[in-house]
């Protein structure tokens, strides 16, 4: 990996108020599209020359395309709750929390004036970089490429126990509060001991059948509200294993039975990050407003903070009518609400 040294004099931490840096700025960093092979990529223009807030550092991520487990990043911070609205991926629905390098952005005073945000000039050479390294043909089919795709060569692997660093990062890197990280490594460290003698199941909840059945369609649209179905309700639509049609119920859904939520979308297309090809879901997919994963329930990723949304099948939800606190949450086009939910990997269709 090739590193630039043109970020912040210190660690970005949460809470930093930062620009984003000019096309041409952006330019300069880039080794071909990318700053320690992670691409900066088209969707992220419309950021440019704009303020956010630093949300969290990325020092470590879970696995997605090879599932070895944490990784470590370097350098790259989430803004505020910026996600990828696949509009150059071929209308990718995933909707994953864009990475930052700290070269593509300049630290301000929170208390300065904001200055008014003027559109920025294009640059042909970044918008020629960035077109060709988003997707290609090869041997007739067509491959896409982000962030996501390419994270494995974005970072190195660490071992749960092995490499105690990647927790003190975590204790001392701002993401956590004292007392939530101690109280978080301490249900971590039994959880995955736990896990590793056999004593708890990764999938908590598992049906009576060899095949979950179909179930009545409930066609849920963006803005409805649902609760999610209590275990009892959604064992009956499960499989053996734990899967409805392909698609898992994890430790981490389980957290959130019972709770209301608004649908954000029905998810019809993605790209699988392990191939980089676009996979059309057939069956309902639903994402939730705020339905992220928390990485605090699972083994594998602990402290991971990518907040990747879940895929829910209708079958786990229940429509309901608008909650009496309904006007008090963000609207349409709002940033989501930060309810911790989810599995580790878009929907399991495979």
């Amino acid at each position: 990996m090739n590193s630039v040294n043109s970020g912040p004099e210190r660690p970005l931490r949460p809470g930093d108020v930062v620009e984003v840096k000019s096309p041409a700025e952006i330019f300069a960093t880039l080794d071909g599209d990318a700053v320690d092979d992670m691409p900066f990529m088209a969707e992220m223009l419309d950021h440019a020359g704009k303020r956010y807030t630093v949300s969290r550092r990325v020092d470590k991520i879970c696995d997605t395309v090879t599932s070895t487990g944490s990784r470590r990043m370097l350098d790259t911070v989430y803004l505020d709750d910026l996600r990828c609205d696949g509009s150059a991926h071929g209308g990718c629905q995933a909707g994953c929390r864009l990475y930052w390098k700290e070269a593509w952005l300049r630290r301000v005073d929170a208390a300065e004036p904001t200055a008014p945000t003027t559109p920025q000039e294009p640059h042909p050479q970044l918008n020629a970089v960035l077109e060709a390294g988003t997707h290609c043909v090869r041997d007739r089919e067509e491959l896409w490429r982000c962030q996501n795709t390419e994270s494995v060569k974005a970072t190195t692997p660490l071992r749960t126990f092995k490499d105690p660093d990647q927790y003190w990062r975590e204790f001392t890197n701002g993401n956590y509060s004292r007392l939530r990280f101690a109280w978080l490594a301490v249900r971590s460290f039994v959880l995955e001991v736990a896990h590793r003698l056999h004593l708890t199941d990764q999938l908590p909840i598992r049906g009576p059948y060899d095949k979950a059945p179909e179930s009545e369609p409930l066609n849920l649209q963006p803005g409805e509200w649902v609760r999610v179905r209590s275990p009892e309700e959604i064992r009956p639509t499960l499989d053996k294993k734990g899967f409805n049609r392909g698609l898992s119920f994890d430790r981490e859904m389980a957290e959130y039975c019972g709770q209301t939520f608004r649908v954000k979308a029905r998810v019809t297309r993605l790209i699988a990050e392990s191939t980089g090809r676009m996979v059309t879901i057939k069956r309902d997919a639903i994402i939730l407003e705020g339905g992220v994963c928390s990485g605090e329930c699972s083994t594998g990723r602990w402290f991971c903070p990518r907040e990747i949304y879940a895929y829910w099948r209708e079958a786990w939800l229940e429509r309901v009518d608008l909650p009496a606190f309904a006007p008090q949450l963000p609207t349409a086009g709002a940033p989501p609400l930060m309810v911790h939910m989810s599995g580790p990997k878009p929907p399991g269709t495979r």
